[in-house]
């Protein structure tokens, strides 16, 4: 192992955490940010790569994304450290106390990415080929894990980086996300007869999904539905012509019976449009290392050219996308030491 010089002093990952949240990255707004990191980690002495991310329709033209691999010139990677830019919205402005960091991404995942950063660049000066891969869109369809799956640098491992609690993720569940349209004929709510309501329908569907039984595994436990979002009709006396539900399924299994199982709760009452699958995915401890079941879904099913992944980060699942996100600097901290710690087993 050749051992590198780099000059740069050591970086602090809770500044880099407030430099990273005080920029709002919702999901397809993840410009501002790539911009910023591409020049941080460029100023670091990593020769940086910022590539585009295309952004769907439904995102109205929010302006470029992308996403950002940092390495070292001419040399490929070992091991491959990765998370997500952007986050779920609303955005939330980032504040401090002694103990805590809070706001939107503080933990899923820009909290992460300074971790990942901090450590990257220990074993980077100690001589390992360590790179960073830092991905648009995880929150909405994993658009930018899946153009990066397509440029990967040859590494043997992947360590992506998601709210674990700092213990190695055994299991993470997969997703499933299914769309329920149901259609009527408008009429005065007063002669019901005339109409045919598609809020009625939808309604029925709802009630057979929520009665479900769903394929549970001992190890990891069942897998759970969510009707997240429900749109429909015109106003309270008018028959509704139309209606519809967005609904995921957090799969511990082949997706094939949960599918057959909502189309048969669907049937004769509304269509149903899968729209998103990330599969079920089993994953490798770590001697030594503490470990959990994550009944999450990450990006990992879509960077497998990255070499094998393992699933590791600081922070609470159970924080992210609330209105109380935080992350203890303790932590975080932490985590530069154990993403060291894993990198050194794992390339010993």
């Amino acid at each position: 192992m050749t051992k590198q010089s780099f000059v740069h002093s050591v970086l602090d990952p809770i500044a880099l955490t407030r430099q990273l949240c005080e920029i709002e990255s919702t999901t397809y707004r993840e410009g501002a940010v790539g911009d910023f990191l591409a020049a941080f980690l460029a100023d670091r002495g990593w020769e940086v790569e910022k590539t585009p991310v295309e952004q769907p329709p439904e995102s109205a033209g929010d302006g470029p994304r992308w996403n950002v691999y940092a390495g070292v010139r001419g040399q490929t990677p070992d091991l491959v450290f990765s998370t997500h830019m952007d986050t779920v919205p609303p955005y939330i402005p980032f504040r401090e106390d002694a103990e805590f960091v809070y706001g939107r991404g503080v933990c899923d995942a820009k909290g992460i990415l300074a971790a990942q950063v901090a450590a990257a660049e220990a074993l980077r000066a100690a001589g390992f080929r360590v790179g960073l891969l830092f991905v648009s869109g995880e929150e909405r369809d994993s658009a930018g894990a899946k153009a990066a799956n397509l440029q990967s640098k040859g590494s043997r491992y992947l360590i992506n980086g998601e709210p674990t609690d700092n213990r190695l993720a055994l299991a993470s569940k997969g997703a499933l996300r299914a769309v329920f349209r149901a259609t009527g004929r408008m009429a005065h709510s007063a002669y019901p007869e005339l109409g045919e309501s598609a809020v009625h329908k939808l309604v029925e569907v709802l009630a057979r999904l929520l009665r479900l039984e769903l394929p549970s595994i001992e190890d990891v436990g069942p897998s759970t539905l969510n009707i997240g979002q429900i749109h429909g009709g015109h106003a309270p006396n008018v028959i509704a012509d139309k209606a519809e539900a967005q609904v995921l399924v957090r799969l511990v299994g082949d997706s094939a019976p949960v599918r057959q199982a909502l189309l048969q709760a669907a049937e004769g009452l509304a269509e149903v449009d899968f729209t998103l699958e990330i599969p079920f995915v089993r994953l490798r401890a770590v001697e030594g290392l503490p470990t959990a079941i994550m009944k999450f879904t990450t990006d990992i099913p879509q960077l497998s050219n990255w070499g094998e992944p393992l699933l590791l980060g600081p922070g609470s699942i159970h924080v992210a996308h609330t209105p109380d996100e935080k992350l203890a600097k303790k932590e975080l901290l932490e985590a530069v030491d154990l993403y060291g710690k894993v990198a050194r087993k794992l390339l010993a």
